[in-house]
């Protein structure tokens, strides 16, 4: 018969402690990217999303932890050392040279493969939602975006100028840089619509994986609506320092007011999107929609 003492005593799982060391290792690792994230990514406007995906993603990995435990079986050991070895690679190539996006895919890669070897491919696929969303913390390289964010900037610039010349603001366009009265701006990435299309993917996915649950089909309708929606939200952000500046002058432009555009303008893009997903929910055929 156990004494009260052993009764009272907090049961730890077994699995657990047998996979500490794999745990604090995990951590030791990631810990050095996480502060590089911060410091390089996370603390410019346009990877402000970050640091939101990663606490989310981790709830939503918690929240799916009995689905873990009950589908979970051993991944194979011979996948798991191979997926490790190149994950590990990919890892210290981006920490030795400083690529951030290779860092953070390096880590990611190796909890993936950890998880793997906990739980199998099965149980992966059936939780596949938390695993793609918490993909979004990996910044897109820097050459990359601009590819991206060059044709955006100039399509972008092209209607907000052309807009206001339409209601005759003395504004002129060359390129990204545009002239209104004794002022000239430069469109920035950050204005293009890549980097809030990002944030706003992901944050719209997880709208609904919340509320619609994880079905593919209806979550690639909805996500195509949030391209031009993040467009057509940059677009109205332009105008409006434009106008602040050519009202105010360029120090309330780009102070307070520019931040505070962007803001507000990401949560006008998110109330469009739970708008369309509420059209959605009611004209699509009874298949396409979600459970």
């Amino acid at each position: 018969m156990a004494d009260a003492s052993t009764l009272a005593a907090p049961r730890v799982p077994s699995t657990w402690v047998a996979r500490w060391p794999l745990l604090l290792g995990f951590a030791a690792l990631a810990a050095p990217t996480l502060a590089s994230l911060g410091k390089q990514v996370w603390s410019r406007e346009s990877g402000a999303h970050g640091p939101i995906i990663l606490a989310t993603g981790a709830w939503l990995l918690w929240r799916e932890a009995a689905s873990f435990r009950t589908l979970g079986r051993p991944g194979a050991g011979w996948v798991t050392a191979l997926a490790m070895i190149i994950a590990l690679v990919v890892y210290v190539f981006g920490r030795a040279f400083d690529f951030i996006s290779l860092e953070a895919a390096g880590v990611y890669a190796v909890g993936l493969t950890m998880l793997y070897a906990s739980v199998g491919v099965p149980a992966m696929l059936k939780n596949w939602f938390p695993l793609f969303y918490l993909s979004f913390v990996v910044p897109p390289p820097n050459w990359l975006i601009d590819q991206l964010t060059a044709p955006l900037k100039q399509f972008v610039s092209l209607v907000a100028t052309g807009a206001l010349s339409a209601f005759g603001v003395p504004i002129e366009r060359q390129g990204v840089t545009i002239h209104v009265a004794d002022y000239q701006l430069l469109v920035e990435d950050a204005c293009s619509g890549m980097n809030s299309l990002i944030g706003l993917f992901a944050i719209s996915l997880l709208y609904i994986y919340l509320l619609r649950g994880s079905s593919l089909r209806y979550s690639a309708i909805l996500t195509l609506f949030v391209i031009p929606i993040a467009i057509v939200g940059n677009i109205l952000r332009i105008m409006t320092l434009i106008l602040l500046t050519y009202f105010f002058g360029d120090q309330v432009a780009q102070g307070f007011a520019h931040f505070a555009a962007g803001i507000f303008l990401f949560g006008v893009d998110l109330l469009l999107v739970f708008l369309v997903d509420s059209v959605l929910s009611k004209i699509l055929p009874k298949s396409w929609r979600p459970v």
